[in-house]
């Protein structure tokens, strides 16, 4: 069998190198370019197996060149990198037929791996081409292009060409309707309606009502028919947001509609066919739900079908001045007075902890733009608005500075307690508190040795084996390689 020619196109000397060396490590003939024009001529005379390209290049965006080599070769299978670490970018890879989409910067093994199985799969039939060129962030669903925020333009983008139930997790102003909106509006689905209802926000004995709808007499007050989400949704996108607030009695019928593909209304005996796509969102744990006998294990697997969980803002505080410019510019849009943060004023706001998360951040910065006079708005001033003093003790006393981590660790967990009574789990309350300390730690530990797992396994003192185990288990990404 003859080796494998890889062709890689990307405008940037030392990342064509890496590559090479990487390649023909692993058997594979490289040939590079940093042009456009080059990488088209080498598809049209019929050269290599596979092509790696960059998206901006001196002569033309590797995007717009997908279409045109799917259409004289559809079985060559083309990998995207791009520094452009955008879902929209992610999203026209995969429209435009790209094989998979990598930001940069990106993991050598991972994409070593990605090779193997290129070469390896059937090709797909080429997918459609489409979108304008151009887009700044202003103009995104979602903003951020930290590693996390990353790995979730990439599930999405597979999503969009898919049907498939979607679970959506993460804490309060993570902005999971706006994850839920960007599969409608670029996904298969896009010309049908997007209906969203919100669980915790509708008398539980009305939810039955609201989601299938009634017929005239069904029950008191029942005057005239009434069509529910799953009617209103027909042909889109039916977002049940805060799924985990379902009473158990809806769980069993949505169930049934997610067995059988149809449903009745409340008082009716015609089915109706369900023809939507179900996205589900939570900021529960519903696996702690389903041992508390509050939601139905079998739904859950029917609703967790491709779970996105969404980080809270804590833990991607490098995508913040991207926000803060994106809330600055819509306030301005608005008519609000144009303001700028200063350097130190962004570090304040880098370093909080944002328990409300991104809703949070946008309205801090709506009220710096309505309620200061100065243009440029300084660390003092977030200091005022942001408050962040720590929780005073039982004698009324703020903790001292110097308080130690068992002192902050017994302060949050006293928080906790306080917060959660009488949803604490029967049992089990001990490992689950060190789950949830470890993976926070780690991540640290990662992030300060920039993806180094032997200094960060010494750093944590535990066998690299161990480490590699625990970042499997937790999914955490590790961000190392090229810059």
């Amino acid at each position: 069998m003859a080796t494998p020619t890889i062709l890689v196109a990307d405008d940037d000397k030392a990342i064509r190198t890496v590559l090479v060396q990487a390649l023909n490590r692993n058997g594979y003939d490289v040939r590079t370019t940093g042009h456009a024009a080059t990488l088209w001529r080498w598809v049209q005379d019929g050269e290599g197996d596979l092509v790696i390209t960059d998206v901006v290049m001196p002569d033309e965006n590797g995007l717009d060149l997908i279409p045109r080599m799917k259409r004289i070769r559809p079985d060559l299978r083309v990998i995207v990198m791009s520094a452009q670490n955008t879902l929209l970018t992610a999203v026209k890879a995969t429209e435009r037929g790209a094989f998979e989409y990598l930001p940069k910067p990106f993991d050598l093994g991972e994409l070593v791996n990605v090779v193997k199985r290129a070469l390896k799969t059937p090709a797909a039939p080429a997918a459609a081409g489409g979108g304008g060129e151009g887009e700044d962030d202003e103009q995104l669903p979602l903003i951020g292009r930290s590693p996390a925020m990353q790995e979730i333009y990439r599930v999405m983008a597979r999503l969009m060409g898919t049907d498939l139930t979607v679970m959506i997790t993460g804490e309060s102003g993570t902005g999971k309707e706006l994850v839920a909106r960007a599969l409608h509006d670029y996904g298969k689905r896009r010309n049908g309606p997007f209906v969203a209802i919100n669980m915790a926000a509708i008398p539980r004995d009305l939810i039955e009502s609201e989601l299938f709808g009634h017929e005239k007499g069904a029950f008191t007050g029942a005057t005239v028919r009434s069509t529910g989400r799953f009617e209103q949704a027909q042909g889109g996108t039916l977002f049940l947001d805060e799924i985990g607030d379902m009473p158990m009695e809806a769980q069993t019928r949505l169930l049934r509609v997610l067995q059988e593909g149809e449903y009745t209304t409340v008082g009716g005996r015609v089915p109706i066919r369900a023809d939507v796509r179900i996205v589900a969102a939570t900021h529960r744990d519903l696996r702690h739900a389903i041992q508390q006998g509050d939601f139905r294990e079998d739904l859950f697997y029917r609703l967790n079908v491709v779970p996105i969980r969404l980080p809270p803002l804590r833990e991607r505080v490098e995508d913040i001045p991207a926000l803060v410019r994106h809330f600055l510019n819509s306030a301005n849009n608005e008519g609000l007075p144009t303001k700028s943060i200063d350097p130190p004023a962004m570090e304040r706001l880098k370093m909080y902890r944002w328990p409300g998360n991104v809703r949070e951040l946008e309205n801090v910065i709506r009220r710096l733009s309505a309620l200061y006079n100065q243009e440029s708005i300084g660390a003092d001033i977030i200091d005022m608005e942001l408050a962040e003093a720590p929780p005073p003790a039982e004698d009324g006393t703020a903790p001292p500075a110097s308080e130690g981590l068992s002192g902050a660790v017994d302060r949050h967990l006293r928080d906790y307690f306080a917060a959660h009574e009488g949803e604490l789990p029967a049992d089990g309350l001990y490992d689950r508190v060190l789950q949830e300390i470890e993976r926070p730690l780690i991540t640290l530990c990662l992030s300060a040795t920039k993806g180094n797992q032997i200094r960060a396994a010494q750093l944590l003192g535990l066998n690299r084996n161990t480490l590699r185990k625990k970042i499997r288990e937790m999914n955490i990404e590790v961000v190392r390689g090229l810059k």
